[in-house]
């Protein structure tokens, strides 16, 4: 014969169910909120200096385009007419729709022409070096 549990028992587990259900949806949301606002990983740049400035995309911010164009990121936000401090971390498209709404690209054609007018000059090709000739030791 099952054996009836008081009310009290029975008013605590369904209280512990429901604060353990709102404990899952408070810290659910947290994650749902903080997944959504994650911009991914990029990738750094590579240690070489770029120089074809087609491979700059939308998604690129400006501190990123300026390591890996070495062009100072002064010169671009001020080609943008942009705060440097507020908009650090925006991406171009996150400019471009900000500050040129009725430009459609825009800010990435004009980060190009920047980076294009500004580019370091080309570091000249090491001079070829003379290897010396294999020489075998005689029999």
């Amino acid at each position: 014969m099952p054996s009836r549990t008081s009310p009290r028992q029975r008013s605590l587990v369904i209280g512990l169910i429901f604060i353990g259900i709102l404990f899952t949806a408070f810290f659910g949301m947290r994650a749902f909120h903080a997944f959504r606002n994650f911009n991914g990983h990029r990738p750094p740049p590579p240690n070489r200096v770029e120089t074809d400035v087609e491979l700059i995309r939308d998604w690129m911010t400006v501190p990123f385009i300026s390591k890996m164009y070495q062009v100072s990121p002064e010169i671009i936000f001020e080609a943008l007419s942009v705060s440097p401090q507020k908009d650090h971390n925006k991406s171009l498209k996150e400019l471009n729709d900000e500050y040129y709404t009725n430009k459609n690209g825009y800010v990435l054609d004009l980060v190009k022409q920047t980076v294009l007018a500004h580019l370091p000059p080309p570091a000249p090709a090491p001079a070829p070096t003379a290897v010396s000739p294999l020489t075998a030791p005689a029999p």
